[in-house]
Formats: C-alpha cells, sequence, structure tokens
C-alpha cells in the first residue's frame, strides 16, 4: 500500500510544499515540491514579525503550482501536515483571524515583561529561585529568555489593549494555519511544551504557570498529538488551495521535533545538527534535563517516550547568505562562494568569526551580542573572511555540542540537515571541526518535511512506531574528519568562545536599547 501526501514546511523567510509517497514499511519518497518566499518585518524596537495571512497564501499559490506541475490530481492527495517554525505567537479572534501580526521566535521586544516576572526575588543564574523550582517542577525546563512566547503575549497584552480585548486565542504558527484549514484551534504538545506552560506529567496546560505569568487560559487551544487528524478541509480552504474538500488534516509539528524525525534522529544519543536560516544541536534523550547555566533543556517531541534536549543558534545559513551577498561586492551563487574559498585552509588564515548576527539564545542569551570578524590583517581576503564565517557556525556548533555531552551520552557519528548540508563542502568543514563522522540524509532541505511525511506514515497505519521511521530514512554522504584540521579548530575553539565573554559589555553599550 502506498500513498501521496503533502507536507508544508513553514520557515521564517519561506515556505515549502513537499509532495510524499509514502509505502508501507518501506520508504518515504520524496517527489516534488515548491518554494514560496516572505516577508520578515525587523523592527527598531527588537521586534521580529511576520504576516501570518502570508503564510496561507504562500501555501496556496504553491499547492496549485505543485499539482499542476507534477500532473497530480488534487483527489490523489489524501492527507496533508505541517512542519513550522514554532515559539510564534498569533493572536486571533473568534474566527481566526489575526488581530496583529505574527511575533517571531526571533522577537526581541519583550525583556521588560521577562524581567518583570523573573528577576525578582532570590535569584539562581539570575533568575526567581521560586519560580524557577516551579517551572522545573511542571514543565522540566524554565522560560529564561524574553524571546520565549508568553513574555510576547504580555507584551501585546501591557502594549496592545485592544487587541488583547478582542484576542479570542493564542495560536503559533501551525496551528493558525490547521484553524484556517479546519476551523479548528487545536495545538500539539510539542508546540505546547515550547511555550513552558505546559504540565508534562499531566499532558496538559499548566493553571499554576498561567496563574504565576498572568496567561488567560481561555486563550489557550486544545491539545493534540502530532500524528492526530485535526480535522478535515473546508470547502472555501479547499477551493483556495486546489485540494478536494475534505481532504484529512494532520497536526504536524515543529520544525525542531520533525526534523530529528527526518533525519532518523529517533533513537536515544542520536544528534542532528541542523543549518537553515537559524540552526540548533537537537540530541535525543530519554528524560528531561534543565542545563540553566548554558540554556539547554528538553523539550516535548513527537514520540511520547522520548525528549529533545535542544540547544539553538539565532542566525545559522543566515550568516553565510550575508557573508555572500556582501563580501568583495562579488555577484555569486554558493556554487561560486564554494570555488572561490576551496583553497583557504582550516583556521582562514586567522581570521575567526562570531556568528551572532541577531543576538543568540545558547549557551548564552544576549539580544545584543553581534557578529564580528576577529583577528584580521593586511594581508587577509574575502575568501579568509567567507571561510571564517562558515566555520564560526560549525564553532558554535561544536560549543553546543559539547555543552550537551556534560548531560548525556550522544551517538559517535552526528547527521546534519538543512540548506548547508547541501554543500560537500561545509558536511567536511562540519566533520573537521567537530572531530567526529558526519552524516548527510538524502534530501537534507527536506528533511523537515520529510519527518512530518514520515510522521503521516505511523498515522495511517503504515509504521507501528516512531522509532520504525530511521529505518526508512536514507543516509546520502558520510564526512570523516581530517586530524590535521581538527587540530587548527582544537586550538581556535578557546577563543571563539572568549569573543563573547571579551566583548559582552561593548555589546550592550552599543546595542541595548532603552
Amino acid at each position: 500500500m502506498s500513498i501521496k501526501v503533502i507536507a508544508y514546511d513553514v520557515g521564517t523567510t519561506g515556505l515549502k510544499t513537499c509532495m510524499f509517497q509514502i509505502s508501507a514499511g518501506e520508504s518515504v519518497q520524496y517527489l516534488a515540491g515548491e518554494v514560496e518566499q516572505y516577508q520578515l518585518h525587523v523592527l527598531g524596537n527588537g521586534g521580529v514579525e511576520q504576516e501570518a495571512t502570508d503564510w496561507w497564501d504562500a501555501m496556496a499559490r504553491s499547492t496549485r503550482r505543485l499539482l499542476e506541475r507534477s500532473g497530480t490530481a488534487k483527489e490523489e492527495i489524501q492527507g496533508i501536515t505541517f512542519c513550522s517554525q514554532f515559539q510564534t505567537v498569533v493572536m486571533v479572534d473568534r474566527d481566526g483571524r489575526p488581530l496583529r501580526r505574527a511575533m517571531s521566535c526571533m522577537d526581541a521586544r519583550a525583556d521588560r515583561q521577562f524581567k518583570r516576572c523573573m528577576s525578582t526575588g532570590l535569584k539562581v543564574e539570575g533568575l526567581d529561585i521560586v519560580k524557577v523550582l516551579k517551572y522545573l517542577k511542571i514543565t522540566g525546563a524554565v522560560s529564561a529568555s524574553a524571546k520565549d512566547p508568553a513574555w510576547k503575549y504580555l507584551w501585546v497584552k501591557d502594549n496592545e489593549p485592544e487587541i488583547f480585548r478582542n484576542t479570542c486565542k493564542w495560536l503559533d504558527a501551525k496551528e493558525y494555519l490547521t484553524c484556517r484549514a479546519t476551523g479548528r484551534m487545536a495545538a500539539s504538545r510539542d508546540d505546547a511544551s515550547a511555550t513552558f506552560l505546559y504540565d508534562v506529567k499531566n499532558r496538559c496546560w499548566s493553571k499554576t504557570l498561567c496563574s504565576m505569568l498572568g496567561i488567560n487560559m481561555d486563550h489557550l487551544p486544545e491539545l493534540c498529538d502530532s500524528t492526530d487528524q485535526v480535522g478535515a478541509l473546508l470547502p472555501k480552504a479547499a477551493e483556495e488551495l486546489g485540494l478536494a474538500e475534505g481532504t484529512p488534516v494532520f497536526s504536524g509539528a515543529s520544525d525542531v521535533s520533525l526534523c530529528s524525525v527526518g533525519a532518523g534522529c529517533v533513537e536515544l544519543g542520536d544528534v542532528l545538527m541542523y543549518s537553515g536560516t537559524s540552526g540548533w544541536v537537537a540530541t535525543t534523550v530519554g528524560k528531561l534535563h534543565l542545563d540553566l547555566g548554558n540554556l539547554i533543556g528538553a523539550i516535548v517531541g513527537v514520540d511520547p517516550t522520548t525528549y529533545n534536549y535542544i540547544a539553538e543558534l539565532e542566525t545559522c545559513g543566515k550568516c553565510m547568505e550575508w557573508v555572500k551577498d556582501r563580501i568583495d561586492q562579488m555577484d555569486m551563487d554558493y556554487d561560486q562562494m564554494i570555488e572561490y574559498i576551496k583553497d583557504t585552509p582550516a583556521g582562514s588564515n586567522g581570521v575567526i568569526f562570531s556568528p551572532w548576527m541577531h543576538g543568540n539564545r545558547c549557551p548564552f542569551d544576549d539580544a545584543n551580542s553581534r557578529g564580528l570578524f576577529f583577528n584580521l590583517d593586511i594581508t587577509s581576503h574575502g575568501s579568509d573572511l567567507m571561510k571564517a564565517v562558515i566555520e564560526g557556525v560549525c564553532m558554535h556548533m561544536r560549543w553546543l555540542l559539547d555543552c550537551t555531552e556534560k548531560a548525556f551520552p550522544t551517538n559517535p557519528a552526528v547527521r546534519f540537515a538543512g540548506g548547508s548540508a547541501v554543500s560537500p563542502y561545509i558536511g567536511q568543514v562540519m566533520a573537521d571541526v567537530l572531530g567526529r563522522d558526519v552524516e548527510v540524509i538524502e534530501n537534507p532541505r527536506q528533511v523537515g518535511a520529510m519527518g512530518a511525511a514520515a510522521l503521516l506514515a505511523v498515522s495511517f497505519g503504515l509504521l507501528k512506531d516512531i522509532k520504525d521511521i530511521k529505518k526508512i530514512i536514507r543516509v546520502q554522504s558520510v564526512y570523516h574528519p581530517r586530524k590535521e584540521n581538527t587540530a587548527v579548530y582544537d586550538r581556535i575553539l578557546p577563543v571563539f568562545k572568549n569573543l563573547y565573554y571579551d566583548n559582552k559589555k561593548s555589546f550592550a553599550a552599543l546595542n541595548a536599547k532603552d
């Protein structure tokens, strides 16, 4: 038995609409895909916003184009699902219409709301110890960043009272789209967990935490599992998407959860390095754990028996895009950029780059931190700067992996996915920096959508268990570390880390908002 499905990968700067064919117990095959871009609005006060309707419009355009170009009849699609950016805040009215722009996971304007609640009383790592203990007891993690969703919700409450009065529900990105498709407002448990308001033990919203923060529980949607069918396509939604009315709509999950699934990282100790616009190191673990010092925590994933231990890098592939567009004023694509830097030695002739282009979250949370080039001299070339950016992203990933291994053992080989993983050159640099084998799966750009489609194999009964997904994910390439290069990065890494600590006060002086 096999079925055709569509998985929507809702990113921070664009949406991928991917068609897959799922064969029972055998494979999840990527058939075709379309991409639509949309705007990310970066505001002067630390806000980062998107029009939620842009996501839906991108779905509609790309779905119709995908069916037309692939010659697929709408009746052939037997289900749709989602892999989505998360920790966004979409305030909607009772009809599911957005009342304001969605506040992105990158939005950092709610520092006052965060500090008002979490910087009182006796503190540990700068946070109210009583509230930290409440968080840990209920969620296993702590909301330790002003970028977390609850603070953005409270920012709206404080600054936009009319919008807040008209709010029916607070949704995440995926939940807005499934609501528009089906009329039902339901959040998957992994998205709920990322609000830090989810009671992990009792699998429900926490009255205690909502009361502590001042969250109106009526604004929270009902909960569901990532494998659940939320509903069926409504007539208007079906017409707009070009799909058949009544097509089953499944919840899906966050990009963090589903990229791990799509990479086959579903067993304890499996590690995924993801490099898209943003990036993260995700480790599959068997228990909740919080490393408050490094701001790494375990959150609920799609498998109820495991958790995702997440360490995040705010800007990852975005750094590479930036350097490609600006250095030497060259009009080059990524292949030309790699050709330009291919002979640059490990260590970029002494140039080091910090990839904190929009602040950072782990292992330090500092919205004021920024990217910088260090140790330039008159012999430095554009190629040194370009390679230093790639190395800087990889070294930050290694830093996150080192922090992860203080709490959990990891398997020897790591998997690498996202747009950056398409490049064999970057895959080899990653292996050299980490000093361990790096595995890249087939279609690494579509890893999140692949995870969403693979999850549908479980929803439709084509696989018995989420852990069986590992058997059907294929590794395309393996990169082995070159010892001489790893030795260079071992020497550079302490200097790289100190770029933040040595410049923390200067970042604040230049970038702190009044």
